[in-house]
């Protein structure tokens, strides 16, 4: 039989810096990294949810193009994409759009894919 007490004390998983840049860097030319933390299937649900429309024939859209950027947003506890003056640097305002602003292609498509791994949605 299993031990409950590996329920009840689960491993904690910590948060990530993840570089997808060189070119934001520190005072003596060092990448700056992101610090990005796992989404909860709880947080994962309410996103779904909130990007899953119905269209006049009653049928459920789902924007996964949304979807991925807000969880990419989510997970980035430094820097702190709600602070209004890099939204303000960057003229955008929400942390989903300051990061399509601030990120090239590349670079958001690797953020996003730390953060998928990181919540566990590309485990093997």
């Amino acid at each position: 039989m299993s031990s409950l007490n590996a329920f009840l004390n689960p491993v904690k998983v910590e948060n990530k810096e993840v570089i997808v840049s060189n070119r934001f860097q520190d005072e003596k030319g060092n990448p700056v990294p992101f610090i990005i933390r796992p989404i909860t299937q709880k947080e994962n649900e309410q996103l779904l949810k909130k990007h899953t429309k119905r269209d006049k024939r009653g049928n459920e859209v789902f924007d996964r193009t949304s979807y991925a950027h807000e969880l990419t947003a989510m997970a980035v506890v430094f820097p702190d994409l709600k602070n209004a003056e890099l939204q303000q640097a960057y003229g955008v305002l929400g942390e989903a759009e300051l990061l399509k602003e601030m990120l090239y292609v590349g670079e958001f498509a690797q953020l996003a894919l730390a953060v998928r791994e990181l919540s566990g949605l590309d485990d093997d």
